[in-house]
């Protein structure tokens, strides 16, 4: 069954390639005359197909024939996709532009035959098109994300009312485990999450773990640390060192909360050392909610009685639905109400497979709800994904199949991230658009869409905001987390199929732990790869040089923990990656030369924070035509900013924090008229930044921790105010670095105004 939903992401990449070949035909590749004609006939041929794709995907679910039809069209498409950015890399040098007029005549040709034969695969399976203009399809949101708001959760009062007086029966100064257990997607996570939101801990120390099926003592222990602290620590190695550091900061504190989400575990001498862990501090009170799905681990956890969560009624699915589709706007209600019940009744009790629902029907007519409570693939019922055994509900796959083409691929290709890992919406989109998966649009940016994607995968529950917010990642700016319930993972995964399986022959997208072998020898298909997420998974980490390099058109490469890397060494593997467009590198310490970059000209997307042995920048980076994000933190030996920076001109995103000893700063930020987001904290040179900052009109997101007083050296009152009246318009006022430089500038402002001098040398030095 997990085949047949893979052929449904089709729709998504055949958009993509046809958004390409359109670019190369408008001259965005120099082509001769007749090779130009050959693509505008594939363009044709492509949109031909496209307009059967949809039947075809319908099919694909039930139907061999029409899902072997769509794999190999998807296949076809991924080849033309990487054919055309072969060709726009061969026109960037001779050598390159010598080889395309020997090789893409040939190439074409061959493509050529290759979509005749899939065109007439199609006309053979007898597959003719269907229309249904008037199925659903879910909005095309084009505002901003904004802020999400958790809408109030419906039927659960009683639950948690039950649950705080378990975890209010407890007198003692002991710690209380609260059990809750249930099966998956029935709200065990919400009600914790409500609980964990509740006025009556507002005051206490509150800590929310995801423990996830790997269980890692030292993670959840480091976890707490980190979160009880409140500051990013150092991991600790061992668990004798970090029970008696947890012992210190328990018996620091009075009352304490812990949310254990999703655990898995069954070994009772596991599950004994966790309680053990917990049972720490002398004078604190410990209350720690564990969720689970399997009642044997409750009950061997729990210190009271394990509480099952029941199923939603009917009646509650109805609520949620009236709720996410905002049916009491309607004026057809009358019609409406007994399809929504019956639908409901679909939702077996399963509140996100309500609010899924729910959000696909709002402002939808009468007809389309009806095609919605007839539709065939309820008539899957759940299905098991053998890999993971969890359901995956027929609701949650009808919302995937209304979705827009492009917001398909972007929702799949999350299939690529662990269970339970935290996503950070910035780096989301930028991989998406160095993916392609941004629809064109002549009135909103990629940046924009991205946005909108996120916006619509909330609204239908997709995505939620992870409860990690509070401890933040990153130190220097803020980022919006996100983590994907188990049972919408579970459904990219198996829209997705063999695509993320990295063992597998069709693997596009990828999560790569294993660095001292190379690519090639893990999978027979490393030229297909498109995102390479690689993660060092042992100590001390090693690094082959052939372990990146064969996925020469990978466009998104995301490398983490990844330390003891020399300069040759990432030369070597990166320097084949002609259609690298997202590269994250962080804290690659022993890397002492940036000349690789010359290579990487289509980046848009570049993370060297932590390259705490680079002093300079090639000019060759003023090259990067596309960069919109640079992230250049805690550089501390980078010693200047290249004449070229200023070239720099599509750049949104830049974060020089920590850079203490970078020279030219100023020159370099005048002529980035389309920065956003700007971070220089601690950052010594910054004669004149209030003009540039004034001239920025762009500009949303600003961090100037412990700067200031080299920020007004030699500035006049006249700079130093209008300054002050352009950060105060920032979005971002509401964190606190800033909020207290203005509280300090205005303070000072009325001080020293009648005096009309403006020295606050050594007297501004912010936490």
């Amino acid at each position: 069954m997990a085949a047949a939903i893979g052929g449904m992401v089709a729709s998504g990449v055949i958009k993509v390639v046809i958004k390409q070949l359109g670019s190369a035909i408008l001259g965005k590749i120099k082509l001769h005359k007749e090779l130009t004609k050959d693509l505008e006939k594939m363009k044709m041929t492509l949109e031909s197909v496209e307009a059967a794709l949809s039947d075809a995907e319908r099919r694909s679910i039930t139907d061999n024939a029409a899902l072997l039809w769509v794999n190999r069209l998807k296949a076809a498409m991924y080849d033309i996709s990487d054919m055309l950015d072969d060709f726009e890399s061969d026109t960037q040098s001779r050598f390159g532009a010598m080889r395309k007029k020997i090789s893409m005549p040939d190439k074409m040709k061959k493509m050529q035959e290759r979509l005749q034969k899939i065109t007439e695969d199609h006309q053979n399976y007898r597959l003719p098109p269907e229309t249904h203009s008037n199925e659903p399809q879910l909005p095309d949101i084009r505002e901003n994300a904004g802020t999400m708001v958790e809408a109030e959760i419906i039927g659960r009062a009683e639950e948690k009312l039950e649950i705080l007086a378990r975890l209010s029966g407890s007198t003692t100064e002991q710690t209380t485990f609260v059990p809750i257990w249930g099966f998956g997607g029935i709200g065990k996570s919400t009600l914790a999450r409500s609980v964990y939101n509740h006025p009556e801990f507002e005051k206490h120390s509150r800590v929310w773990i995801y423990v996830s099926q790997i269980f890692d003592l030292k993670k959840i222990g480091n976890t707490i640390i980190s979160q009880l602290s409140r500051q990013q620590s150092p991991q600790i190695p061992d668990l004798h060192s970090i029970n008696i550091r947890l012992q210190e900061l328990l018996a620091e504190k009075k009352n304490v909360l812990i949310i254990l989400d999703d655990l898995w575990e069954k070994c009772p001498s596991q599950l004994e050392e966790l309680k053990s862990m917990l049972k720490q501090g002398k004078g604190c009170k410990v209350m720690v909610v564990v969720t689970t799905r399997d009642e044997g681990i409750a009950s061997e956890i729990g210190t009271v009685q394990p509480y099952k969560l029941p199923q939603l009624s009917d009646e509650m699915c109805w609520d949620i639905m009236r709720q996410k589709s905002k049916f009491e706007t309607r004026g057809d209600k009358e019609r409406l109400e007994p399809i929504g019940r019956d639908i409901a009744k679909k939702c077996k009790g399963v509140a996100l497979a309500a609010q899924s629902l729910g959000h696909l029907l709002k402002s939808k007519p009468c007809g389309e709800w009806d095609l919605v409570r007839n539709n065939h693939i309820w008539n899957l019922s759940a299905y098991t994904d053998a890999s993971s055994k969890h359901e995956v509900l027929g609701s949650l796959l009808l919302s995937y199949k209304f979705m827009p083409p492009y917001l398909k691929l972007c929702f799949a290709y999350c299939a690529i991230f662990p269970k339970g890992h935290t996503m950070i919406k910035e780096e989301l989109i930028y991989q998406w658009i160095a993916l392609g998966f941004m629809e064109p649009s002549s009135t909103s940016s990629n940046w924009q869409l991205g946005e909108s994607y996120i916006t619509q995968l909330l609204e239908m529950s997709f995505l939620q905001h992870s409860k990690a917010d509070a401890q933040k990642l990153y130190q220097d700016l803020d980022f919006t987390l996100f983590v994907m319930h188990d049972l919408v993972h579970d459904l990219a995964r198996l829209v997705m199929v063999d695509e993320f399986n990295l063992a597998g022959p069709n693997c596009r997208y990828a999560w790569h732990t294993d660095f001292l072998k190379p690519l090639k020898s893990s999978i027979t298909s490393s030229e297909k790869l498109r995102a390479l997420h690689g993660h060092g998974s042992s100590w001390p980490y090693q690094f082959h040089r052939d372990a990146i390099s064969p996925a020469k058109y990978v466009r998104t490469l995301h490398l983490r923990h990844l330390t003891g890397v020399s300069s040759n060494e990432f030369l070597d593997s990166i320097g084949q990656l002609k259609q690298l467009k997202y590269l994250s590198a962080p804290h690659m310490d022993d890397v002492r030369d940036l000349g690789w970059i010359d290579m990487l000209q289509k980046l848009n997307y570049l993370d060297l924070r932590g390259f705490h042995n680079i002093s300079a920048l090639p000019e060759s980076i003023g090259e990067m035509e596309g960069l919109m994000y640079l992230d250049l933190s805690r550089c501390e030996s980078l010693r200047e900013l290249p004449h070229s920076f200023a070239k720099l001109k599509e750049l949104v995103d830049l974060n020089l924090s920590y850079c203490v000893n970078v020279l030219g700063i100023t020159e370099a930020l005048a002529d980035l008229t389309k920065l956003q987001r700007l971070g220089l904290s601690a950052c010594k040179n910054l004669r004149g930044l209030p003009d540039v900052i004034i001239s920025l009109t762009e500009l949303r997101y600003l961090t100037l921790a412990d700067c200031l007083h080299h920020i007004f050296d030699r500035s006049s009152t006249d700079q130093a105010e209008r300054f002050i009246d352009r950060i105060c318009t920032l979005p971002n006022m509401e964190h606190l670095d800033c909020l207290l430089m203005v509280i300090l500038l205005l303070v000072y402002r009325k001080v020293l105004a009648a005096s009309g001098s403006w020295s606050l040398r050594g007297a501004c030095k912010l936490p």
